[in-house]
C-alpha cells in the first residue's frame, strides 16, 4: 500500500515540475500506474496517461534477471559485461527462442534455425543469444572479451585477461579467505562463503578449500601476482594485488 501511494505521488511530482504525462512499466505495476494518474485527475483536474509491457518471465513464470547477487544491471559497474554475457550463456533451454525472438535483433529464420536446435546443440544458441545481447548493452569490444574470457575458463583457448579482477592491497595478501571475497561482494554475506566451502564449491588455483578460515598467502600468487578463484561450477574472478 505504501509503494503504491509513493509511486502515485512519484507520478504527480513529475507531472507538475516536467510535465510528464505518461509512465510506462511492467504490467505487474499497473495497479501503482492507475493511481498516479487518479491523483493527477484529483489534484489537477488533468489526463495523465500509462502504458505497460508484459514481463520477461521464464519457461516457469518467475521474473528473468535475477543473479546470485540480485538483480541483472546494465550498468557495468554493477553488473560486469562477463557476468551479464554468463547469466544470458545459462539461461533454460526452453526460453532461448523467446529470448532471441524479444532481445535480438537476429532474422526471424536465424531465430527459428537456432530455437530448432535440441539437447547439446542448444548451447551452440545460447553463446549466440549471450553474444548479440551483450553487443547489444556493452558493445561489441566488451562482447568480445566476455567471450574470449569463457574460452579461456572452460576450453583452454585463450588468455585470462578479461576474466573479472578483484584487486586487494599487499596487506591483504595474508587477510582471512573469506572477509576479502565478501567484501568484494564474490559471496553476499560470511555464512553464504561457509556454506559454498562446506559443500566444496570453492577453488583457488583449482585446488578446493576445505578450511572457511583459511587465510591468503603470498606463496598462492601466481607469477602475475593473481589467484584464480572459481565459485561454483561456472564463476571464475581474478584476485590481484593492485
Amino acid at each position: 500500500f505504501n509503494y503504491m501511494i509513493m509511486q502515485a505521488y512519484d507520478f504527480y511530482t513529475l507531472h507538475n515540475k516536467y510535465n510528464c504525462i505518461m509512465e510506462l512499466g511492467g504490467d505487474d505495476q499497473w495497479s501503482n500506474m492507475i493511481a498516479g494518474v487518479e491523483l493527477i485527475r484529483r489534484k489537477d483536474q488533468k489526463p495523465a496517461y500509462c502504458m505497460t509491457f508484459n514481463l520477461l518471465t521464464t519457461a516457469d513464470g518467475r521474473k528473468m534477471g535475477k543473479t546470485e547477487k540480485g538483480a541483472l544491471w546494465l550498468d557495468p559497474e554493477k553488473t560486469s559485461p562477463y557476468e551479464f554475457y554468463q547469466y544470458w550463456r545459462n539461461i533454460d533451454d526452453a526460453d532461448v527462442e523467446k529470448c532471441l525472438c524479444l532481445l535480438t535483433f537476429l532474422p526471424m529464420d536465424e531465430v527459428r534455425r537456432l530455437a530448432a536446435y535440441k539437447d547439446e546443440k542448444i548451447n551452440e544458441a545460447k553463446k549466440v543469444l549471450a553474444y548479440e545481447v551483450t553487443k547489444l548493452v556493452h558493445g561489441q569490444e566488451e562482447a568480445d572479451k566476455a567471450v574470449k574470457a569463457t574460452e579461456a575458463l572452460f576450453g583452454g583457448g585463450a588468455d585470462l585477461e578479461n576474466v573479472p579482477t578483484l584487486e586487494i592491497t599487499a596487506a591483504d595478501k595474508t587477510a582471512r579467505l573469506i572477509d576479502v571475497l565478501t567484501a568484494r561482494k564474490v559471496f553476499s554475506s560470511k555464512r553464504e562463503a561457509r556454506q559454498m566451502i562446506a559443500q566444496h564449491g570453492l577453488y583457488l588455483n583449482n585446488e578446493a578449500v576445505d578450511d572457511a578460515d583459511a587465510s591468503l598467502a603470498p606463496e598462492m600468487f601466481e607469477k602475475d601476482g593473481g589467484i584464480l578463484i572459481r565459485k561454483g561450477k561456472k564463476k571464475y574472478y581474478r584476485l590481484v594485488v593492485k
